[in-house]
């Protein structure tokens, strides 16, 4: 259904993320079953699984057994066309009176009594440097502050390959990582990082494999992607500054990333389609677009602290990235680069213009040098032990409201 006036028969609160309009996937299980296919609805999930059982997508899915798995990634193979229609089937229903699922109140499960697991198995994760605001943030404390940006950014989407082993879902606790850093400038250290940072990111996931050596044509870009996630890419500032000359990021990246549970359907995102920056110079033929390609996502960032306190400390917009998801994957692949389903590529740093719109404790403290104070009256420059760090987005036009739930990973003291 692609009109904005559904009115469900079951009862949703007015601010909820999960509104007939989202009906994201995801992976839970709980006391009663195991790993399974569900999808969100205010406080509830589906199960999936249990409605297919019934017949109800006996014309779309051959074997229900893709819907009993600990991953979406065999659901998402099945291909937009069938995942599309799972979903609009679910919207349809959840507005009939005498539906199968208002008659059979077995198939909603609340979601407080259920566990959230990861919902792909990534085999791979690429993450992006694509928004300009951070890229200039970072070019201007570590470069040059009147020649931040390096020559080669505005031509492309900087990446690295990150690590797909270490991200977790949202809950997980992350312990401090330990590395070298070389605070002094003179001989290295190895201890805890002193400088641990989050990152506010989005991500996407691949939902059609591509051949080896074929690479994506931006116009195709967007069929190749399923849905979106929230995506923390933590990181240990002080060990990523002594170890990413010449070669980029390695251990200040990959002891972890922290993803939400609900995969949002780009179905879902449509209607908050908007245009980005505009990009000068003018890119390559293989990186130019036309039309719609960025996304109206509100995003804040919160850091909790041991008393509980809630500290809104960023709030910014997924809209201002300079590259958008199309260029990157059309770019990730030109060269014959080949992805998988459940493969994530996460967006970069998203950054706004103004100081609250930072998306990186680096960026928000100015690498330490203007620290944040808390409801409590401490202070962080970066991440301290026992602090939390909780990330929520949501999109909203008229009243149609999709949102993401949120991300959150607690960090424990280092080993």
């Amino acid at each position: 259904m692609a009109n904005n006036t559904l009115k469900p028969w079951l009862h949703i609160a007015a601010d909820s993320d999960f509104s007939i309009y989202n009906l994201p996937f995801g992976i839970f299980s709980s006391l009663k079953n195991s790993h399974r296919v569900g999808t969100a609805i205010g406080d509830k999930i589906i199960d999936l699984m249990e409605l297919a059982s019934n017949g109800a997508f006996r014309d779309l899915i051959a074997d229900d057994a893709v819907l009993q798995q600990p991953y979406l990634n065999e659901f998402i193979a099945l291909g937009k066309k069938t995942t599309s229609e799972v979903r609009n089937r679910v919207q349809q229903w959840l507005v009939e009176e005498a539906s199968p699922l208002q008659k059979n109140p077995q198939y909603f499960i609340n979601q407080s009594e259920c566990i959230l697991h990861l919902p792909v198995r990534v085999g791979d994760y690429t993450d992006f440097y694509s928004s300009i605001e951070h890229a200039t943030n970072v070019g201007k404390m570590f470069r040059d502050p009147d020649n931040a940006l390096l020559p080669n950014w505005r031509h492309l989407p900087v990446a690295y390959h990150g690590r797909a082993s270490s991200i977790v879902v949202s809950g997980t606790n992350v312990r401090r990582p330990s590395g070298q850093t070389n605070p002094n400038g003179s001989s290295p250290v190895f201890a805890p990082t002193k400088r641990l940072d989050f990152e506010l990111e989005m991500g996407f996931i691949i939902g059609q494999k591509t051949t080896l050596g074929k690479p994506v044509e931006i116009d195709q870009a967007e069929e190749h992607i399923f849905g979106m996630v929230l995506f923390n890419d933590w990181s240990a500032r002080d060990i990523q500054k002594w170890e990413y000359v010449p070669l980029g990021p390695f251990l200040s990246k990959n002891f972890a990333s922290s993803i939400s549970p609900w995969v949002v359907t780009m179905e879902a995102l449509e209607p908050f389609k908007t245009h980005g920056p505009k990009q000068e110079p003018e890119v390559l033929p293989y990186l130019q677009h036309s039309g719609k390609k960025n996304y109206d996502i509100n995003l804040e960032v919160i850091l909790k602290t041991t008393n509980g306190d809630e500290n809104m400390i960023s709030q910014t917009n997924f809209k201002y990235m300079y590259w958008n998801m199309a260029q990157q994957l059309a770019h990730h692949t030109v060269n014959g680069c080949n992805v998988n389903v459940g493969d994530v590529m996460a967006s970069g740093t998203i950054s706004g213009s103004t100081p609250a719109s930072y998306g990186s404790m680096l960026e928000l403290s100015w690498a330490g040098s203007n620290p944040l104070e808390m409801k409590d009256g401490s202070k962080r420059t970066f991440i301290e032990d026992e602090d939390t760090v909780i990330m929520r987005g949501h999109a909203k036009k008229n009243n149609m409201r999709v949102g993401f739930g949120e991300v959150k990973g607690k960090i424990l003291p280092a080993v």
